[in-house]
């Protein structure tokens, strides 16, 4: 007896959460085309212009640009592994996840791991740094620029110049903030730098672009011992991305024609009109919570516009609201993680997802939910505040 396997058939669901984000429809017929060879040439000139767009996005003459074949914890991994030996001093900034994550992938690689620590929702100043870069004289100092669990934007530009005065090389996390916010990593003297293709980029998840500086180049060629991961080695992945062309592994094609495709939006858009794009609805989408009395859990000041992070109000509880988001409207956020787990929602307005019909669509459903559980607040509160902000930013554009 034959069994029948069901067809795929996965529903369409409205993505703002923290990740994936929605794709674009451009982007999803890139999938479907032809697959090429990793050696053909027509592929090898992908991968050049490919390149050529990465570096533009990340602002930078990097020779050593390209996109791992991983998600973005491999592009974390990768970043890590080639610059860390066995023994080496590292500090790590935590104020979240993924720096806590850095720490973890740190350690595997053999680091000597100093933690620099702020409150969840809290940025890092160079004050916070000094004593520790004086005591550690670390080999690579890593930050996270936008910390997913907690919605903060974390400033670079002071820190870098900073550790660079101690001595040490910057390693930054850039998953959620490339292509949503600038990324200056030539200005800001950025070491070396990760990102992925689910958050701002609206590709599949499965590419990781990544960049080295020369300075970090040549600790990469000048190491003492074999990079941990095969897979991973900078200057073996360098060898097929370059001039060589020499075979390392077989690329994911058509997770690069994606990528190439949704680079190629970015740039259409152009990038200044792309981050205004992601801070305009924002604040809308701001100023629609808070006339719900739903507040931000990042400092004042330092909040990410492509990811919004909020405290879940009292009395209202956090699970049915997001099944009834997902089960009668077809719309993801996120929750909580770690020591905000049950206490915030994760709300992404990335890429694609970053527009003015999704920010109306989702507070019009928030404003259904919260009624049904007794939450007080005038109707229509969210959606009249969100549309004046839309109505002051078209009348000064």
């Amino acid at each position: 007896m034959t069994t029948r396997i069901p067809e795929l058939s996965p529903p369409p669901r409205l993505l703002l959460g923290p990740g994936p984000s929605a794709v674009h429809p451009r982007v999803l017929e890139a999938l479907a085309k032809p697959t090429l060879g990793h050696l053909d040439p027509e592929y090898l000139k992908i991968m050049d212009r490919m390149q050529r767009m990465l570096r533009d996005l990340f602002r930078t003459e990097n020779e050593l640009t390209f996109a791992v074949s991983g998600t973005g914890s491999a592009g974390m991994e990768a970043a890590v592994v080639n610059l860390i030996e066995p023994g080496d001093s590292m500090v790590v900034c935590v104020n979240g996840v993924f720096g806590g994550r850095m720490v973890d992938v740190a350690e595997r690689a053999g680091a000597q791991v100093t933690r620099a620590e702020r409150p969840w929702g809290e940025v890092f100043t160079p004050e916070d740094l000094a004593p520790l870069l004086a005591q550690a004289k670390p080999k690579v100092v890593g930050i996270v620029m936008a910390e997913t669990s907690t919605g903060a934007s974390q400033p670079l530009e002071e820190i870098s110049r900073q550790v660079h005065e101690a001595g040490a090389m910057l390693l930054v996390d850039a998953v959620t903030a490339l292509g949503g916010m600038p990324v200056e990593v030539d200005a800001w003297g950025i070491d070396a730098i990760y990102s992925g293709t689910q958050k701002c980029l609206s590709c599949p998840p499965g590419l990781a672009p990544v960049s080295f500086n020369a300075r970090a180049l040549d600790v990469i060629r000048s190491r003492r011992t074999k990079v941990r991961s095969w897979y991973l080695d900078a200057s073996m992945l360098a060898s097929y991305w370059g001039k060589d062309r020499v075979y390392h592994h077989t690329a994911p094609i058509n997770m690069s024609y994606a990528l190439y495709e949704a680079l190629r939006l970015v740039h259409e858009e152009g990038l200044t009109a792309c981050f205004d794009r992601h801070q305009r609805n924002h604040q809308a989408l701001a100023a629609g919570l808070e006339a719900l009395g739903i507040h931000f859990t990042a400092q004042e000041g330092h909040r990410l516009p492509m990811l919004n992070a909020v405290s879940i109000p009292k009395g209202v509880e956090d699970g049915p609201v997001r099944k009834g988001l997902l089960e009668r409207f077809d719309i993801e956020i996120g929750g909580g993680l770690g020591a905000f787990a049950g206490k915030v929602w994760r709300i992404g307005l990335m890429g694609h997802g970053s527009r003015q019909n999704n920010v109306l669509l989702f507070l019009a459903a928030l404003e259904q939910l919260l009624a049904e559980q007794g939450y007080g607040f005038d109707a229509g509160a969210s959606i009249a505040a969100a549309n004046g902000v839309y109505g002051r930013t078209e009348r000064q554009a």
